[in-house]
């Protein structure tokens, strides 16, 4: 090959590559997306948890959503009542304020409270092991200890402790992930002034969960009967209405089951405040009516 040849060889794939680069940098320049500056704003002022609790895919996504879709200022719930503020001010509206949630495991069947069935050797995954003969649990209710809700937690608020799973609520940054990965239904999210739980989510008839578990509802009505309305009944099974705070906190201690429980800042039956209603200021709360 002479040098005739290469030359015009190198001058034609040069030619090609310098129209190529010319086209792609015009293309570059004409075709761009701009970016809003706003939503950039907006998505330094998130926490950058990235937890899916908002409902969008993380929070470059609700940035985004907030600015160009009108989306609702008020679904950050790690970014507390802080982030919300500085959301509202750069939108220029006002802002609403929620209570904090947090959430709850509505069982407190521990290995020492509630037997097991048969041994479960499989995957460490409560769905995994619902499968199997439908759980390791005598209580098909019960939750299953395996961890499923503790993994998907972002903060590590949840511990499994006695095969059961805890939630600390001064950790929980109330993203909800753990609700939807419980194969049970058994977590839910409640206002953190609520502290008198009712861990059981049992359906049975008395005689039924008391073969189960130590810690159930046996459907006594006794908790709707001393404490009204912050009490309902589902069938055979006593729920929260965290509505309602509970004025008669002697039910705590009256409960048959014993499956009522009154907690304060960790998940571990502690002292805790009087619950309050939301316009209740301190000096309110101190009035509240006691019993026992």
């Amino acid at each position: 090959m002479d040098i005739n040849t290469i030359l015009i060889t190198a001058g034609a794939i040069g030619g090609v590559g310098l129209v190529c680069g010319t086209a792609l940098a015009l293309a570059a320049k004409f075709l761009a997306v701009k970016e809003d500056p706003r939503v950039e704003a907006m998505e330094e002022i998130l926490p950058g948890a990235n937890c899916g609790g908002c409902g969008f895919a993380g929070c470059a996504d609700y940035a985004k959503a907030i600015i160009n879709d009108g989306a609702a200022i008020n679904l950050c719930a790690p970014g507390g009542a802080e982030v919300l503020d500085a959301i509202a001010k750069a939108m220029g509206i006002e802002a609403s304020v929620e209570e904090k949630k947090v959430a709850v495991v509505m069982c407190a069947g521990d290995s020492d409270k509630a037997p097991r069935k048969h041994l479960y050797n499989g995957v460490a995954d409560c769905t995994a092991a619902a499968a199997v003969a439908g759980g390791d649990k005598v209580c098909r209710y019960g939750c299953l200890g395996y961890g499923s809700c503790a993994n998907v937690c972002p903060v590590g608020a949840i511990e499994i402790k006695k095969g059961v799973a805890i939630v600390h609520p001064e950790l929980c940054i109330s993203c909800g992930a753990c609700v939807s990965a419980c194969p049970r239904n058994l977590i839910k999210m409640v206002p953190i002034s609520r502290t008198i739980h009712v861990l059981c989510s049992s359906k049975d008839k008395g005689p039924v969960v008391k073969k189960a578990c130590q810690v159930g509802c046996i459907g006594c009505r006794m908790c709707v009967k001393l404490a009204g309305d912050a009490f309902e009944m589902d069938g055979f099974l006593a729920r929260r209405n965290y509505d309602i705070p509970v004025e008669n906190e002697g039910i705590v201690e009256k409960c048959p089951g014993k499956c009522i429980i009154k907690r304060g800042d960790s998940e571990d039956p502690a002292p805790a405040k009087p619950e309050t209603a939301p316009e209740q200021t301190e000096g309110e709360a101190s009035e509240t009516k006691r019993e026992g």
